[in-house]
């Protein structure tokens, strides 16, 4: 194989500029064999400033704001995604937060999950890690 050719293949890590920068040991990003993998974005500005006390609409459209950055930074789009995984802290805020996905997916319709989840770090309400095709 090619130089060129192994180095397409190789996983690669981004922590797109205008996202802010991870919490922990993980990458925003990582692109492997033509997939954008997303980690789970939470409702933090690109400032660093976390969203904890606002409302569930708020958080769901900065979660989403940075999973669309995420995409783009790495080459992709929301246009290019495969699937989406969402964590919820109430079940609740489904149909709320499925009108605000479908606004900001558009056309897209990757498989998707919606997972109601005890608690998240900081007292999100929303968490969402996504993946895609370069």
């Amino acid at each position: 194989m090619a130089a060129g050719q192994h180095r397409a293949r190789s996983p690669h890590t981004d922590n797109p500029a205008t996202l802010a920068r991870p919490g922990g040991h993980y990458s925003h990003v990582a692109v492997a064999n033509g997939f954008v993998f997303v980690s789970g974005q939470l409702p933090i500005d690109a400032r660093g400033e976390k969203l904890s006390a606002a409302p569930f609409e708020a958080q769901a459209e900065q979660v989403l704001a940075n999973v669309k950055a995420a995409l783009e930074g790495a080459g992709s789009s929301v246009a290019q995604l495969v699937q989406v995984r969402v964590y919820i802290v109430d079940i609740e805020h489904w149909t709320k937060f499925n009108e605000i996905y479908a606004r900001w997916a558009g056309e897209a319709r990757p498989a998707r999950a919606v997972v109601p989840v005890p608690q998240l770090h900081y007292g999100f309400k929303i968490e969402v890690e996504a993946t895609a095709v370069v």
